[in-house]
Protein backbone atom coordinates (compact mmCIF):
# COMPACT_ATOMS: atom_id res chain seq x y z
CA UNK A 1 0.00 0.00 0.00
CA UNK A 2 1.41 3.38 -0.96
CA UNK A 3 0.72 5.31 2.22
CA UNK A 4 0.09 9.07 2.16
CA UNK A 5 3.05 11.38 2.70
CA UNK A 6 3.83 12.02 6.35
CA UNK A 7 3.98 15.56 7.71
CA UNK A 8 6.81 15.15 10.23
CA UNK A 9 6.50 18.73 11.49
CA UNK A 10 3.15 17.74 13.00
CA UNK A 11 3.93 14.18 14.01
CA UNK A 12 7.01 15.34 15.95
CA UNK A 13 4.57 17.00 18.36
CA UNK A 14 3.65 13.47 19.53
CA UNK A 15 0.14 13.63 18.06
CA UNK A 16 -0.45 11.47 14.99
CA UNK A 17 -1.20 13.54 11.90
CA UNK A 18 -3.96 13.06 9.30
CA UNK A 19 -4.29 13.25 5.51
CA UNK A 20 -5.77 16.73 5.18
CA UNK A 21 -3.74 18.85 2.81
CA UNK A 22 -2.73 15.97 0.59
CA UNK A 23 -3.98 15.24 -2.92
CA UNK A 24 -6.48 12.39 -2.52
CA UNK A 25 -5.90 11.22 -6.08
CA UNK A 26 -2.12 11.31 -6.07
CA UNK A 27 -1.87 9.29 -2.84
CA UNK A 28 -4.37 6.69 -4.10
CA UNK A 29 -2.17 4.35 -6.13
CA UNK A 30 -4.84 1.65 -5.91
CA UNK A 31 -7.34 3.82 -7.77
CA UNK A 32 -4.71 4.75 -10.34
CA UNK A 33 -3.87 1.07 -10.89
CA UNK A 34 -7.50 0.05 -11.29
CA UNK A 35 -8.12 2.84 -13.79
CA UNK A 36 -5.20 1.53 -15.84
CA UNK A 37 -7.00 -1.80 -16.11
CA UNK A 38 -10.60 -0.67 -16.70
CA UNK A 39 -10.45 2.82 -18.20
CA UNK A 40 -9.76 3.24 -21.95
CA UNK A 41 -6.45 4.99 -22.56
CA UNK A 42 -7.83 8.09 -24.30
CA UNK A 43 -10.40 8.65 -21.54
CA UNK A 44 -7.79 8.03 -18.84
CA UNK A 45 -5.30 10.48 -20.30
CA UNK A 46 -7.99 13.15 -20.71
CA UNK A 47 -9.42 12.78 -17.21
CA UNK A 48 -6.14 12.34 -15.32
CA UNK A 49 -5.48 16.10 -14.87
CA UNK A 50 -9.11 16.65 -13.82
CA UNK A 51 -8.87 13.84 -11.27
CA UNK A 52 -5.64 15.33 -9.96
CA UNK A 53 -7.36 18.71 -9.66
CA UNK A 54 -10.32 17.28 -7.76
CA UNK A 55 -7.95 15.22 -5.62
CA UNK A 56 -6.17 18.42 -4.55
CA UNK A 57 -9.47 20.19 -3.84
CA UNK A 58 -10.86 17.21 -1.93
CA UNK A 59 -7.79 16.94 0.29
CA UNK A 60 -7.70 20.68 0.89
CA UNK A 61 -10.47 23.21 0.48
CA UNK A 62 -13.35 20.74 0.15
CA UNK A 63 -12.35 18.88 3.30
CA UNK A 64 -12.21 22.17 5.21
CA UNK A 65 -15.62 23.24 3.88
CA UNK A 66 -17.10 19.88 4.85
CA UNK A 67 -15.97 20.38 8.43
CA UNK A 68 -17.59 23.83 8.56
CA UNK A 69 -20.84 22.60 6.98
CA UNK A 70 -20.96 19.71 9.46
CA UNK A 71 -20.76 22.16 12.36
CA UNK A 72 -23.38 24.50 10.86
CA UNK A 73 -26.26 22.29 9.65
CA UNK A 74 -29.18 23.70 7.63
CA UNK A 75 -31.96 25.61 9.40
CA UNK A 76 -35.64 25.71 8.43
CA UNK A 77 -37.43 29.08 8.49
CA UNK A 78 -41.23 28.90 8.24
CA UNK A 79 -41.84 32.64 7.78
CA UNK A 80 -40.07 35.70 6.49
CA UNK A 81 -39.58 38.84 8.56
CA UNK A 82 -42.99 40.21 7.51
CA UNK A 83 -44.82 37.18 8.89
CA UNK A 84 -45.59 35.68 5.49
CA UNK A 85 -45.61 31.89 5.14
CA UNK A 86 -42.60 31.85 2.86
CA UNK A 87 -40.54 28.95 4.13
CA UNK A 88 -36.93 28.50 3.25
CA UNK A 89 -33.91 26.49 4.36
CA UNK A 90 -30.81 28.38 5.32
CA UNK A 91 -27.54 26.74 4.29
CA UNK A 92 -24.14 27.87 5.50
CA UNK A 93 -21.96 29.52 2.83
CA UNK A 94 -19.59 26.56 3.13
CA UNK A 95 -22.33 24.29 1.79
CA UNK A 96 -23.02 26.65 -1.10
CA UNK A 97 -19.33 26.70 -1.98
CA UNK A 98 -19.26 22.91 -2.01
CA UNK A 99 -22.24 22.98 -4.38
CA UNK A 100 -20.32 25.31 -6.68
CA UNK A 101 -17.41 22.87 -6.78
CA UNK A 102 -19.68 19.92 -7.53
CA UNK A 103 -22.23 21.42 -9.93
CA UNK A 104 -20.40 24.30 -11.60
CA UNK A 105 -16.74 23.37 -11.59
CA UNK A 106 -17.02 19.63 -12.25
CA UNK A 107 -20.61 19.12 -13.46
CA UNK A 108 -20.96 15.94 -11.43
CA UNK A 109 -24.75 15.88 -11.91
CA UNK A 110 -24.75 16.21 -15.68
CA UNK A 111 -21.53 14.58 -16.91
CA UNK A 112 -23.24 11.29 -17.78
CA UNK A 113 -26.13 13.02 -19.58
CA UNK A 114 -24.67 15.71 -21.83
CA UNK A 115 -21.63 15.96 -24.07
CA UNK A 116 -18.75 18.30 -23.33
CA UNK A 117 -18.45 18.23 -19.52
CA UNK A 118 -14.78 18.67 -18.61
CA UNK A 119 -14.19 19.04 -22.38
CA UNK A 120 -14.84 15.35 -23.02
CA UNK A 121 -16.49 15.19 -26.48
CA UNK A 122 -19.14 12.66 -25.46
CA UNK A 123 -20.98 11.80 -22.26
CA UNK A 124 -18.50 10.88 -19.53
CA UNK A 125 -18.48 7.06 -19.19
CA UNK A 126 -19.32 5.50 -15.81
CA UNK A 127 -15.74 4.43 -15.00
CA UNK A 128 -14.66 8.08 -15.01
CA UNK A 129 -17.87 9.53 -13.58
CA UNK A 130 -17.70 7.37 -10.49
CA UNK A 131 -14.00 8.10 -10.04
CA UNK A 132 -15.00 11.73 -9.48
CA UNK A 133 -17.70 10.60 -7.04
CA UNK A 134 -15.10 8.47 -5.26
CA UNK A 135 -12.74 11.40 -4.74
CA UNK A 136 -15.42 13.94 -3.80
CA UNK A 137 -17.00 11.70 -1.16
CA UNK A 138 -13.68 11.20 0.63
CA UNK A 139 -14.03 14.83 1.70
CA UNK A 140 -17.79 15.43 1.73
CA UNK A 141 -20.44 12.71 1.94
CA UNK A 142 -23.62 14.68 2.70
CA UNK A 143 -23.74 16.76 -0.48
CA UNK A 144 -23.26 13.66 -2.64
CA UNK A 145 -26.88 12.76 -1.86
CA UNK A 146 -28.29 15.90 -3.59
CA UNK A 147 -25.75 15.43 -6.40
CA UNK A 148 -26.89 11.84 -6.93
CA UNK A 149 -30.57 12.75 -6.62
CA UNK A 150 -30.14 15.45 -9.24
CA UNK A 151 -28.19 13.10 -11.50
CA UNK A 152 -30.66 10.19 -11.25
CA UNK A 153 -33.68 12.52 -11.35
CA UNK A 154 -32.41 13.98 -14.61
CA UNK A 155 -31.96 10.47 -15.97
CA UNK A 156 -35.60 9.64 -15.12
CA UNK A 157 -37.02 12.82 -16.63
CA UNK A 158 -34.95 12.48 -19.79
CA UNK A 159 -36.02 8.86 -20.20
CA UNK A 160 -39.73 9.09 -19.43
CA UNK A 161 -40.79 12.75 -19.57
CA UNK A 162 -42.82 14.35 -22.36
CA UNK A 163 -41.83 17.50 -24.25
CA UNK A 164 -43.21 19.81 -21.57
CA UNK A 165 -41.27 18.01 -18.83
CA UNK A 166 -38.10 18.15 -20.93
CA UNK A 167 -38.50 21.88 -21.46
CA UNK A 168 -39.67 22.98 -18.02
CA UNK A 169 -37.65 20.64 -15.83
CA UNK A 170 -35.02 18.40 -17.45
CA UNK A 171 -33.37 21.11 -19.54
CA UNK A 172 -33.20 23.41 -16.53
CA UNK A 173 -31.64 20.71 -14.35
CA UNK A 174 -28.99 19.99 -16.99
CA UNK A 175 -27.26 23.32 -16.38
CA UNK A 176 -23.70 23.47 -15.13
CA UNK A 177 -24.30 26.52 -12.95
CA UNK A 178 -25.12 26.18 -9.26
CA UNK A 179 -26.72 29.64 -9.22
CA UNK A 180 -29.33 29.02 -11.92
CA UNK A 181 -29.86 25.25 -12.22
CA UNK A 182 -32.78 23.32 -10.77
CA UNK A 183 -31.76 20.86 -8.07
CA UNK A 184 -33.67 17.61 -7.93
CA UNK A 185 -34.81 15.16 -5.28
CA UNK A 186 -36.98 12.08 -4.86
CA UNK A 187 -39.60 12.05 -2.10
CA UNK A 188 -40.60 8.40 -1.62
CA UNK A 189 -40.65 7.30 2.02
CA UNK A 190 -43.89 7.59 3.99
CA UNK A 191 -44.78 6.68 7.56
CA UNK A 192 -46.50 3.53 6.38
CA UNK A 193 -44.17 2.69 3.50
CA UNK A 194 -40.38 2.67 3.50
CA UNK A 195 -39.03 -0.48 1.90
CA UNK A 196 -42.62 -1.61 1.23
CA UNK A 197 -43.42 1.02 -1.39
CA UNK A 198 -46.79 -0.58 -2.06
CA UNK A 199 -48.07 1.03 1.15
CA UNK A 200 -47.75 4.57 -0.24
CA UNK A 201 -50.80 6.62 0.77
CA UNK A 202 -50.26 9.88 -1.16
CA UNK A 203 -53.23 10.49 -3.47
CA UNK A 204 -53.11 12.09 -6.93
CA UNK A 205 -56.20 13.77 -8.43
CA UNK A 206 -56.14 14.78 -12.08
CA UNK A 207 -57.07 18.34 -13.04
CA UNK A 208 -56.69 19.03 -16.74
CA UNK A 209 -53.09 18.68 -17.88
CA UNK A 210 -51.75 18.34 -14.32
CA UNK A 211 -52.43 16.52 -11.05
CA UNK A 212 -52.99 17.56 -7.43
CA UNK A 213 -51.15 15.65 -4.70
CA UNK A 214 -52.42 15.10 -1.16
CA UNK A 215 -50.44 13.31 1.52
CA UNK A 216 -47.21 13.23 3.48
CA UNK A 217 -43.66 12.14 2.70
CA UNK A 218 -41.74 11.19 5.81
CA UNK A 219 -38.04 11.26 4.92
CA UNK A 220 -37.17 13.69 2.13
CA UNK A 221 -33.48 14.28 1.55
CA UNK A 222 -32.52 17.51 -0.22
CA UNK A 223 -35.80 18.79 1.16
CA UNK A 224 -35.59 22.21 -0.50
CA UNK A 225 -34.93 20.84 -3.98
CA UNK A 226 -36.43 22.81 -6.86
CA UNK A 227 -37.98 19.68 -8.36
CA UNK A 228 -39.01 16.40 -6.72
CA UNK A 229 -39.91 13.05 -8.22
CA UNK A 230 -42.36 11.02 -6.15
CA UNK A 231 -44.77 8.12 -6.22
CA UNK A 232 -48.47 8.69 -5.62
CA UNK A 233 -51.65 6.68 -6.08
CA UNK A 234 -54.10 8.11 -8.65
CA UNK A 235 -57.50 8.40 -7.01
CA UNK A 236 -59.52 5.20 -7.27
CA UNK A 237 -56.57 2.93 -7.96
CA UNK A 238 -56.17 -0.30 -6.01
CA UNK A 239 -53.60 -1.03 -3.32
CA UNK A 240 -50.08 -2.23 -3.91
CA UNK A 241 -47.31 -1.13 -6.22
CA UNK A 242 -49.38 -1.58 -9.41
CA UNK A 243 -51.58 1.31 -8.41
CA UNK A 244 -48.75 3.84 -8.24
CA UNK A 245 -47.75 6.53 -10.71
CA UNK A 246 -44.59 8.59 -10.98
CA UNK A 247 -44.93 12.38 -10.77
CA UNK A 248 -42.71 15.44 -10.91
CA UNK A 249 -43.53 18.20 -8.42
CA UNK A 250 -41.84 21.63 -8.67
CA UNK A 251 -41.22 23.86 -5.69
CA UNK A 252 -42.19 26.92 -7.71
CA UNK A 253 -45.03 26.86 -10.25
CA UNK A 254 -44.64 28.21 -13.80
CA UNK A 255 -46.46 31.42 -12.76
CA UNK A 256 -43.89 32.03 -10.03
CA UNK A 257 -46.09 31.04 -7.09
CA UNK A 258 -44.95 28.62 -4.37
CA UNK A 259 -46.44 25.17 -4.81
CA UNK A 260 -48.93 23.86 -2.23
CA UNK A 261 -46.68 21.79 0.00
CA UNK A 262 -44.90 22.53 3.24
CA UNK A 263 -41.67 21.41 4.87
CA UNK A 264 -42.93 20.66 8.37
CA UNK A 265 -39.57 20.14 10.02
CA UNK A 266 -36.00 19.00 9.33
CA UNK A 267 -34.81 15.63 10.56
CA UNK A 268 -32.30 15.57 13.42
CA UNK A 269 -30.08 12.86 11.91
CA UNK A 270 -27.13 10.80 13.06
CA UNK A 271 -25.06 11.75 10.02
CA UNK A 272 -25.11 13.55 6.64
CA UNK A 273 -25.59 16.68 8.73
CA UNK A 274 -24.61 19.15 6.01
CA UNK A 275 -27.63 18.13 3.91
CA UNK A 276 -31.26 18.95 4.74
CA UNK A 277 -33.70 16.06 5.16
CA UNK A 278 -37.26 16.90 6.11
CA UNK A 279 -40.92 15.95 6.32
CA UNK A 280 -43.18 17.17 3.51
CA UNK A 281 -46.96 17.64 3.62
CA UNK A 282 -48.77 18.16 0.30
CA UNK A 283 -52.14 19.89 0.22
CA UNK A 284 -53.10 19.99 -3.42
CA UNK A 285 -49.58 20.46 -4.75
CA UNK A 286 -49.45 20.62 -8.53
CA UNK A 287 -47.53 17.85 -10.26
CA UNK A 288 -47.20 16.29 -13.70
CA UNK A 289 -47.19 12.59 -14.56
CA UNK A 290 -43.85 11.26 -15.75
CA UNK A 291 -44.35 8.70 -18.47
CA UNK A 292 -47.13 6.13 -18.14
CA UNK A 293 -49.02 6.84 -14.93
CA UNK A 294 -49.87 3.13 -14.80
CA UNK A 295 -46.21 2.12 -14.70
CA UNK A 296 -44.74 4.31 -11.96
CA UNK A 297 -43.02 1.65 -9.85
CA UNK A 298 -41.26 0.07 -12.83
CA UNK A 299 -39.99 3.47 -13.91
CA UNK A 300 -38.89 4.31 -10.40
CA UNK A 301 -36.80 1.14 -10.11
CA UNK A 302 -34.47 2.48 -12.79
CA UNK A 303 -33.60 5.31 -10.41
CA UNK A 304 -33.22 2.93 -7.48
CA UNK A 305 -30.65 0.82 -9.32
CA UNK A 306 -28.62 3.90 -10.26
CA UNK A 307 -28.72 5.09 -6.66
CA UNK A 308 -27.66 1.71 -5.32
CA UNK A 309 -24.56 1.73 -7.49
CA UNK A 310 -23.79 5.25 -6.32
CA UNK A 311 -24.12 4.09 -2.70
CA UNK A 312 -21.60 1.34 -3.31
CA UNK A 313 -19.12 3.85 -4.69
CA UNK A 314 -19.76 6.17 -1.76
CA UNK A 315 -19.06 3.34 0.68
CA UNK A 316 -15.84 2.57 -1.20
CA UNK A 317 -14.83 6.22 -0.95
CA UNK A 318 -15.48 6.45 2.79
CA UNK A 319 -13.51 3.25 3.37
CA UNK A 320 -10.60 4.67 1.40
CA UNK A 321 -10.58 7.82 3.53
CA UNK A 322 -10.78 5.69 6.68
CA UNK A 323 -7.93 3.47 5.53
CA UNK A 324 -5.74 6.43 4.62
CA UNK A 325 -6.42 8.03 8.00
CA UNK A 326 -5.56 4.76 9.76
CA UNK A 327 -2.33 4.35 7.78
CA UNK A 328 -1.15 7.86 8.57
CA UNK A 329 -2.09 7.52 12.23
CA UNK A 330 -0.20 4.24 12.46
CA UNK A 331 2.84 5.70 10.67
CA UNK A 332 3.06 8.79 12.87
CA UNK A 333 1.92 7.47 16.24
CA UNK A 334 4.60 6.24 18.66
CA UNK A 335 3.70 3.80 21.42
CA UNK A 336 6.06 1.76 23.59
CA UNK A 337 9.00 3.25 21.66
CA UNK A 338 7.72 1.91 18.34
CA UNK A 339 5.72 3.21 15.46
CA UNK A 340 2.30 1.59 15.62
CA UNK A 341 2.60 0.50 11.99
CA UNK A 342 5.60 -1.68 12.89
CA UNK A 343 3.62 -3.70 15.43
CA UNK A 344 2.41 -7.10 14.14
CA UNK A 345 -1.07 -6.85 15.62
CA UNK A 346 -1.55 -3.36 14.19
CA UNK A 347 -0.49 -4.66 10.79
CA UNK A 348 -3.09 -7.39 11.07
CA UNK A 349 -5.80 -4.84 11.88
CA UNK A 350 -4.73 -2.62 9.00
CA UNK A 351 -5.15 -5.59 6.67
CA UNK A 352 -8.68 -6.09 7.97
CA UNK A 353 -9.40 -2.53 6.83
CA UNK A 354 -7.48 -2.77 3.58
CA UNK A 355 -9.13 -5.95 2.29
CA UNK A 356 -12.77 -4.68 2.20
CA UNK A 357 -11.59 -1.27 0.98
CA UNK A 358 -9.84 -2.83 -2.01
CA UNK A 359 -12.72 -5.23 -2.67
CA UNK A 360 -15.09 -2.28 -2.98
CA UNK A 361 -12.70 -0.52 -5.37
CA UNK A 362 -12.61 -3.51 -7.71
CA UNK A 363 -16.39 -3.85 -7.61
CA UNK A 364 -16.83 -0.17 -8.49
CA UNK A 365 -14.62 -0.55 -11.55
CA UNK A 366 -16.29 -3.77 -12.68
CA UNK A 367 -19.81 -2.41 -12.16
CA UNK A 368 -18.94 0.77 -14.06
CA UNK A 369 -17.56 -1.30 -16.93
CA UNK A 370 -20.74 -3.38 -17.06
CA UNK A 371 -22.90 -0.26 -16.97
CA UNK A 372 -21.06 1.23 -19.94
CA UNK A 373 -21.51 -1.99 -21.91
CA UNK A 374 -25.19 -2.23 -20.93
CA UNK A 375 -25.74 1.38 -22.00
CA UNK A 376 -24.26 0.38 -25.35
CA UNK A 377 -26.85 -2.36 -25.83
CA UNK A 378 -24.98 -5.39 -24.43
CA UNK A 379 -27.76 -7.57 -22.98
CA UNK A 380 -25.35 -9.88 -21.14
CA UNK A 381 -23.77 -6.88 -19.43
CA UNK A 382 -27.24 -5.64 -18.52
CA UNK A 383 -27.93 -8.99 -16.86
CA UNK A 384 -24.62 -8.89 -14.97
CA UNK A 385 -25.27 -5.34 -13.84
CA UNK A 386 -28.65 -6.45 -12.51
CA UNK A 387 -26.96 -8.66 -9.91
CA UNK A 388 -23.76 -6.68 -9.36
CA UNK A 389 -25.66 -3.55 -8.29
CA UNK A 390 -27.49 -5.00 -5.24
CA UNK A 391 -24.43 -7.15 -4.41
CA UNK A 392 -22.28 -4.03 -4.26
CA UNK A 393 -24.84 -2.01 -2.32
CA UNK A 394 -25.30 -4.86 0.16
CA UNK A 395 -21.71 -5.77 1.00
CA UNK A 396 -19.77 -2.52 0.59
CA UNK A 397 -22.29 -0.63 2.72
CA UNK A 398 -22.11 -3.36 5.38
CA UNK A 399 -18.30 -3.31 5.42
CA UNK A 400 -18.10 0.47 5.69
CA UNK A 401 -19.08 0.97 9.38
CA UNK A 402 -16.59 -1.66 10.53
CA UNK A 403 -13.76 -0.03 8.60
CA UNK A 404 -14.74 3.40 9.94
CA UNK A 405 -14.75 2.14 13.53
CA UNK A 406 -11.40 0.39 13.07
CA UNK A 407 -9.88 3.61 11.72
CA UNK A 408 -11.06 5.48 14.83
CA UNK A 409 -9.47 2.83 17.02
CA UNK A 410 -6.19 3.04 15.14
CA UNK A 411 -6.03 6.77 15.88
CA UNK A 412 -6.87 6.14 19.52
CA UNK A 413 -8.62 8.65 21.76
CA UNK A 414 -8.20 11.47 19.24
CA UNK A 415 -10.32 9.44 16.84
CA UNK A 416 -13.27 10.04 19.17
CA UNK A 417 -12.78 13.81 19.15
CA UNK A 418 -14.60 16.08 16.70
CA UNK A 419 -11.36 17.90 15.84
CA UNK A 420 -10.55 14.93 13.62
CA UNK A 421 -12.59 13.49 10.75
CA UNK A 422 -13.19 10.05 12.31
CA UNK A 423 -16.49 10.80 14.13
CA UNK A 424 -17.98 12.19 10.92
CA UNK A 425 -16.81 9.14 8.97
CA UNK A 426 -18.45 6.83 11.49
CA UNK A 427 -21.74 8.74 11.40
CA UNK A 428 -21.87 8.96 7.63
CA UNK A 429 -20.92 5.31 7.16
CA UNK A 430 -24.23 4.18 8.70
CA UNK A 431 -26.62 5.67 6.17
CA UNK A 432 -25.64 3.28 3.41
CA UNK A 433 -27.31 0.54 5.42
CA UNK A 434 -30.66 2.33 5.05
CA UNK A 435 -30.94 4.43 1.91
CA UNK A 436 -32.16 2.60 -1.21
CA UNK A 437 -32.95 -0.54 0.74
CA UNK A 438 -31.63 -2.13 3.91
CA UNK A 439 -29.23 -5.07 3.84
CA UNK A 440 -32.19 -7.46 3.95
CA UNK A 441 -33.89 -5.76 1.01
CA UNK A 442 -30.77 -5.86 -1.14
CA UNK A 443 -29.95 -9.42 -0.13
CA UNK A 444 -33.45 -10.52 -1.09
CA UNK A 445 -33.16 -8.64 -4.38
CA UNK A 446 -30.05 -10.66 -5.18
CA UNK A 447 -31.57 -14.00 -4.22
CA UNK A 448 -35.24 -13.80 -5.19
CA UNK A 449 -34.95 -11.66 -8.30
CA UNK A 450 -31.47 -11.53 -9.81
CA UNK A 451 -30.72 -15.22 -9.13
CA UNK A 452 -34.12 -16.93 -8.99
CA UNK A 453 -35.90 -15.02 -11.77
CA UNK A 454 -33.27 -14.21 -14.40
CA UNK A 455 -30.26 -16.38 -13.50
CA UNK A 456 -27.95 -13.39 -13.44
CA UNK A 457 -25.42 -15.26 -11.28
CA UNK A 458 -24.61 -17.51 -14.25
CA UNK A 459 -23.83 -14.61 -16.56
CA UNK A 460 -21.69 -13.03 -13.85
CA UNK A 461 -19.76 -16.22 -13.09
CA UNK A 462 -19.16 -16.89 -16.78
CA UNK A 463 -17.60 -13.46 -17.32
CA UNK A 464 -15.42 -13.62 -14.20
CA UNK A 465 -14.24 -17.14 -15.06
CA UNK A 466 -13.23 -16.02 -18.55
CA UNK A 467 -11.09 -13.28 -17.01
CA UNK A 468 -9.30 -15.76 -14.78
CA UNK A 469 -8.57 -17.93 -17.82
CA UNK A 470 -7.46 -15.01 -19.98
CA UNK A 471 -4.03 -14.51 -18.39
CA UNK A 472 -1.06 -16.81 -17.95
CA UNK A 473 0.42 -14.50 -15.30
CA UNK A 474 -1.70 -15.98 -12.50
CA UNK A 475 -0.15 -18.76 -10.43
CA UNK A 476 -2.11 -21.95 -11.20
CA UNK A 477 -3.01 -22.49 -7.54
CA UNK A 478 -4.50 -19.00 -7.17
CA UNK A 479 -6.45 -19.33 -10.42
CA UNK A 480 -7.78 -22.69 -9.29
CA UNK A 481 -8.73 -21.56 -5.81
CA UNK A 482 -10.40 -18.37 -7.04
CA UNK A 483 -12.30 -20.32 -9.69
CA UNK A 484 -13.40 -23.01 -7.25
CA UNK A 485 -14.66 -20.37 -4.79
CA UNK A 486 -16.66 -18.72 -7.54
CA UNK A 487 -18.13 -22.06 -8.62
CA UNK A 488 -19.13 -22.91 -5.05
CA UNK A 489 -20.69 -19.48 -4.46
CA UNK A 490 -22.66 -19.78 -7.68
CA UNK A 491 -23.85 -23.27 -6.75
CA UNK A 492 -24.86 -22.02 -3.31
CA UNK A 493 -26.90 -19.20 -4.83
CA UNK A 494 -28.66 -21.57 -7.18
CA UNK A 495 -29.50 -24.15 -4.52
CA UNK A 496 -30.77 -21.60 -2.00
CA UNK A 497 -32.88 -19.94 -4.70
CA UNK A 498 -34.29 -23.34 -5.66
CA UNK A 499 -35.28 -23.97 -2.05
CA UNK A 500 -36.74 -20.49 -1.71
CA UNK A 501 -34.93 -20.07 1.62
CA UNK A 502 -34.92 -16.31 2.18
CA UNK A 503 -33.09 -16.68 5.50
CA UNK A 504 -29.87 -17.33 3.58
CA UNK A 505 -30.09 -14.28 1.30
CA UNK A 506 -27.30 -12.48 3.13
CA UNK A 507 -25.06 -15.55 3.09
CA UNK A 508 -25.57 -15.95 -0.64
CA UNK A 509 -24.89 -12.27 -1.32
CA UNK A 510 -21.71 -12.24 0.76
CA UNK A 511 -20.45 -15.44 -0.89
CA UNK A 512 -21.00 -14.06 -4.38
CA UNK A 513 -19.44 -10.68 -3.54
CA UNK A 514 -16.33 -12.17 -1.93
CA UNK A 515 -15.75 -14.75 -4.65
CA UNK A 516 -16.25 -12.19 -7.45
CA UNK A 517 -13.96 -9.58 -5.89
CA UNK A 518 -11.27 -12.17 -5.10
CA UNK A 519 -11.25 -13.28 -8.72
CA UNK A 520 -11.28 -9.70 -9.98
CA UNK A 521 -8.33 -8.69 -7.81
CA UNK A 522 -6.37 -11.76 -8.89
CA UNK A 523 -7.01 -10.88 -12.54
CA UNK A 524 -6.25 -7.18 -12.00
CA UNK A 525 -2.97 -7.92 -10.23
CA UNK A 526 -1.90 -10.36 -12.93
CA UNK A 527 -2.85 -7.90 -15.67
CA UNK A 528 -0.92 -5.04 -14.09
CA UNK A 529 2.05 -7.24 -13.22
CA UNK A 530 2.34 -8.63 -16.74
CA UNK A 531 2.60 -5.03 -17.98
CA UNK A 532 5.47 -4.37 -15.59
CA UNK A 533 3.24 -2.64 -13.06
CA UNK A 534 2.24 -3.26 -9.45
CA UNK A 535 0.86 -6.77 -8.93
CA UNK A 536 -0.08 -6.34 -5.27
CA UNK A 537 -3.78 -6.94 -5.92
CA UNK A 538 -2.93 -10.63 -6.27
CA UNK A 539 -1.94 -10.60 -2.59
CA UNK A 540 -5.25 -9.02 -1.68
CA UNK A 541 -7.10 -11.67 -3.68
CA UNK A 542 -5.39 -14.39 -1.66
CA UNK A 543 -6.38 -12.57 1.56
CA UNK A 544 -10.05 -12.47 0.53
CA UNK A 545 -9.96 -16.20 -0.18
CA UNK A 546 -8.23 -16.97 3.12
CA UNK A 547 -10.25 -14.61 5.32
CA UNK A 548 -13.71 -14.66 3.77
CA UNK A 549 -14.09 -17.81 1.72
CA UNK A 550 -12.14 -20.51 3.55
CA UNK A 551 -13.14 -22.55 6.62
CA UNK A 552 -11.21 -21.96 9.84
CA UNK A 553 -11.13 -23.46 13.31
CA UNK A 554 -11.84 -20.72 15.88
CA UNK A 555 -10.07 -22.76 18.58
CA UNK A 556 -6.87 -23.42 16.64
CA UNK A 557 -3.86 -21.07 16.53
CA UNK A 558 -3.08 -19.46 13.19
CA UNK A 559 0.27 -20.02 11.52
CA UNK A 560 0.38 -18.20 8.20
CA UNK A 561 3.69 -17.09 6.77
CA UNK A 562 1.78 -15.60 3.86
CA UNK A 563 -0.33 -13.29 6.04
CA UNK A 564 2.70 -11.87 7.85
CA UNK A 565 4.85 -11.35 4.79
CA UNK A 566 2.01 -10.09 2.62
CA UNK A 567 0.91 -7.58 5.26
CA UNK A 568 4.42 -6.15 5.54
CA UNK A 569 4.65 -5.94 1.76
CA UNK A 570 1.25 -4.28 1.33
CA UNK A 571 2.25 -1.63 3.87
CA UNK A 572 5.40 -0.90 1.87
CA UNK A 573 5.19 1.85 -0.74
CA UNK A 574 7.39 0.03 -3.29
CA UNK A 575 5.53 -1.73 -6.12
CA UNK A 576 5.21 -5.51 -5.98
CA UNK A 577 6.58 -7.17 -9.11
CA UNK A 578 4.77 -10.04 -10.77
CA UNK A 579 7.56 -12.43 -9.78
CA UNK A 580 7.39 -11.38 -6.14
CA UNK A 581 3.58 -11.54 -6.07
CA UNK A 582 3.60 -15.05 -7.50
CA UNK A 583 6.12 -16.17 -4.89
CA UNK A 584 4.16 -14.65 -2.02
CA UNK A 585 0.73 -16.03 -2.94
CA UNK A 586 2.18 -19.54 -3.07
CA UNK A 587 3.37 -19.37 0.55
CA UNK A 588 1.51 -21.42 3.13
Amino acid sequence: MNAPVIDTSISSAKVATDVRGQNFFEIDHALQSVLQVYCPEDLREHMWPHLQRLGAIAGGRLDELADVAERHPPKLHHRDRFGRDVEWIEHHPAYREMERIAFTEFGLHVMSHDDGVLDWPDRVPPIAKYAFTYLFVQAEFGLMCPISLTDTGLAMLRRFGDDMIQREFADRIAVQDADTMLRCSQFMTEKAGGSDVGLVETIARQEGDHWRLYGEKWFCSNADADVALLLARPEGRGAGTRGLGLFVMPKTLPNGERNSYRIMRLKDKLGTNSMASGEIVMDGAQAWAVGDVNNGIRQMMAQVNLSRLSHGVRAAALMRRCLNEALVAAETRIAFDKRVVDMPLAQRQLMKMMVPTEQSLSMYAYAAQQMAAANGGDKDAETRLRIVTPLYKFRACRDNPGVATAAMEMRGGNGYIEDFVNPRLIRDSQIGLLWEGTSNINGLDVLTRAVAKIGAHKALASDITSRLKSTNALPPALRQTAGDSLDRATALAEEVARRGDETQARKVSSALYHSVTAALMAWEGATLGSRGGDARRMLLARMVIDQRLSPSDPLAPEDSTFNRRAAARLLDAAPVSLVEARELVELS
